[in-house]
């Protein structure tokens, strides 16, 4: 993950925590501490999704104009369920739900892993086909598959193994639902399916996969989400933010941050469109959202305070 800094960036955050017009109360609010905090250094989890890279990279240049040290570490899903509730990762701004359900329902009953916000709304995380499949084939559910199995090569396309997603179509086959029992899970990785999305779509084939919103697919191709009615498929309604154990009391300022970051999906599909199809690095994209919106990181910043106790947002 790239941690440089554009130096546009850094121009802007610094103006912002110096100079920026409108102050802040200060307060603490529901179940924040106040002061600077003993703990300084932040690992946040990541998956290679382009919205969560920007995410994350957004939360460090921000922290790190604070005063805090953040880290990012790449881990699958599985693995940071498992770093959160073991306490070698402090926060997860990817946790789609009720999609991850599988694998974080155990930590979060158990109080290993807590849910400190959503951080975006109206997701959509499930088995799709392009419009013109949906409309050639009348696909427009999962029961219209197993119809049209010859035409889908009996195949939906996944993306990195162990996902929660690839689960859930693992799991639909493995007990036949809908008749998918002699469909396949074709797993790669997100870039090797979209490839493969593409390379059909433009020779007008009939393709299943994994698909997503925010994501730059919803922009490049006209696609049409599966019915599932009989509740097979977890689904996913927002993305949140998920801390360790203890995360908000031992660094109240870092929390309330995060729990402040709020992204609507427009913004998040253009973020991953930048990085995917624009070739642009996330910290680039980053930088230049932080700059162009000054207003929105002011009211993120509202009440979080530096390493040396004083107001992230100065007042004017």
């Amino acid at each position: 993950m790239q941690r440089r800094i554009a130096s546009a960036s850094i121009i802007a955050l610094s103006s912002l925590m110096v100079a920026a017009c409108g102050g802040s109360d200060g307060g603490t609010g529901g179940g924040f501490g106040s002061g600077g905090g003993a703990e300084t250094t932040v690992t946040l989890a990541q998956q290679p999704w382009e919205d969560l890279m920007v995410e994350n990279q957004i939360a460090s240049q921000v922290l790190k104009e604070a005063g805090y040290d953040i880290e990012i570490e790449d881990l699958s899903v599985p693995l940071t369920a498992q770093a959160l509730s073991k306490g070698d990762a402090d926060a997860y701004l990817g946790n789609w739900w009720p999609s991850q359900k599988e694998v974080f329902s155990d930590p979060i009953d158990k109080g290993d892993v807590e849910i400190l916000s959503t951080l975006v709304t109206g997701v959509t995380y499930e088995p799709a086909v392009p419009k013109y499949v949906a409309e050639e084939y009348d696909v427009t559910s999962l029961a219209d598959l197993e119809a049209n199995a010859e035409e889908f090569d009996s195949e939906i396309l996944g993306i990195e193994p162990g996902t929660p997603g690839n689960n859930s179509i693992q799991k639909a086959i493995d007990e036949d639902a809908y008749g998918l029992g002699d469909f396949k899970l074709v797993e790669s990785s997100t870039p090797a399916m979209l490839a493969e999305v593409e390379k059909r779509a433009e020779q007008k084939k009939a393709v299943a996969f994994l698909g997503w919103e925010p994501h730059w697919m919803n922009i490049e191709w006209d696609l049409v989400y599966l019915d599932d009615p009989e509740d097979v498929w977890p689904g996913a309604g927002e993305i949140r933010t998920a801390t360790r154990k203890g995360f908000q009391d031992e660094n109240p300022n870092v929390a309330r941050f995060l729990s402040q970051m709020k992204v609507d999906r427009e913004t998040a599909s253009d973020w991953v469109y930048s990085v995917s199809q624009e070739d642009k690095s996330a910290a680039d994209v980053a930088g230049a959202w932080i700059e162009e919106n000054p207003e929105q990181v002011r009211k993120w910043l509202k009440g979080v305070e530096t390493v040396e106790g004083e107001p992230a947002e100065a007042p004017a």
